[in-house]
């Protein structure tokens, strides 16, 4: 499978590249639906575990404001970026995010929405969109306070402050850190290593930790799915935009 994802399937690991180097792999449409049918094809792969990456420069700089505004009933466009969480959650196979670059707004809720998470040196989260005037997605309001406390989620996304790896993994938003050249070579390595497990076995881990985390996913999602029809909409976000495009 190639365009704006890649995935390869070799000796029980799967992975997923996000590709649209030129763009920071910046989240579209067709990207998203790419990744949904990457993730389809891998549910049903022989696949016993799965890394998902970035080409380039970065692992994922979040929505591409350059894209043009879709017309239409902004409901769908958003359920279908929701589904990538969805996904990666009903995986069978535990998915690990190998972050590097930029990791921001929907690109650092992908790699929430996965099982580990490792980062390169390089590698910064962010969750800009209060300052842009948008609402969070990938169910981030729900993850990202598991993973480094209410208080601290809350500074996070209203604030949307850059963080630097070796603060995201003193937060405990990554499970490791590692050089900037050793992040693919660590995270086959984990791959590896969750691919001789019994798989049964290994989905039956994830389910059970998953399940008082994703007995409220769906209501999660529902209610940012309901916030973001609100703000995409708003002036704040119009202006964030235009602003965005204009850059020279």
């Amino acid at each position: 499978m190639t365009g704006t994802v890649e995935l390869t399937v070799e000796k029980g690991i799967a992975e997923i590249w996000l590709n649209r180097p030129d763009r920071l792999n910046a989240v579209s449409a067709e990207l998203v639906e790419d990744l949904l049918a990457a993730l389809d094809a891998v549910a049903g792969s022989g696949a016993r575990a799965v890394v998902l990456a970035g080409r380039g420069r970065a692992f994922c700089a979040g929505h591409d404001l350059k894209e043009p505004t879709q017309p239409g009933d902004s409901r769908h466009r958003i359920e279908r970026l929701q589904e990538v969480t969805r996904r990666l959650r009903n995986l069978p196979q535990p998915v690990i995010a190998a972050v590097h670059g930029y990791a921001v707004g929907a690109g650092a809720e992908f790699a929430l929405g996965c099982d580990l998470i490792l980062a390169s040196q390089d590698a910064v989260f962010a969750f800009p969109e209060v300052g842009l005037g948008l609402s969070v997605t990938g169910a981030a309001s729900r993850l990202l306070p598991l993973l480094v406390g209410p208080l601290k989620a809350r500074e996070l996304l209203l604030f949307g402050e850059k963080i630097e790896a070796p603060m995201a993994e003193g937060m405990g938003l990554i499970n490791k850190l590692t050089g900037n050249d050793d992040l693919h070579e660590t995270a086959r390595d984990w791959a590896e290593k969750l691919a001789e497990r019994p798989a049964a076995a290994a989905t039956l881990a994830k389910r059970a930790v998953d399940h008082g985390i994703d007995s409220a996913l769906e209501a999660t999602l529902e209610l940012e799915v309901a916030h973001a029809l609100i703000t995409e909409t708003s002036p704040d976000f119009a202006k964030s935009a235009d602003d965005f495009r204009n850059r020279t």
